[in-house]
């Protein structure tokens, strides 16, 4: 099994625990966290080689995650992924430096093939 660590933040709990196992189901070793508030309290950011993470959630949201993490220097990889998709949101992510900004639902192989890409381009996560 490989040592990257896909960490999950979502607010809803089937998509974390179906992404997760999904993750999992890739070979690779997966975390869940319902908020990204939690996240940053976790002790998993310095880990985590990519994060996949919700844009709309309670608390912070995933852009406002995104923003915190870049002016901390974080260089990990991020795919947004979405049930509400907007011109907007998705712009903003990808401007800001996001891997992919997906759609709910999205395909297994899409998933793996970005997660893959975001691996082979991403640089030492300096959290």
């Amino acid at each position: 099994m490989t040592e990257n660590l896909i960490s999950v933040v979502d607010d809803d709990e089937s998509v974390r625990r179906t992404t997760t196992l999904l993750i999992e189901s890739f070979g690779f070793r997966a975390a869940a966290f319902e908020s990204a508030e939690i996240f940053l309290r976790s002790g998993h950011l310095h880990d985590t080689s990519c994060l996949i993470v919700d844009v709309q959630m309670p608390g912070m949201n995933g852009l406002q995650l995104q923003s915190h993490l870049a002016a901390a220097g974080c260089g990990i990889p991020i795919i947004f992924i979405t049930a509400y998709e907007s011109k907007d949101s998705s712009q903003r992510a990808m401007q800001a430096g996001a891997a992919a900004f997906l759609g709910k639902p999205f395909s297994d192989e899409q998933l793996l093939q970005i997660i893959r890409s975001a691996l082979r381009f991403s640089q030492k996560n300096d959290c």
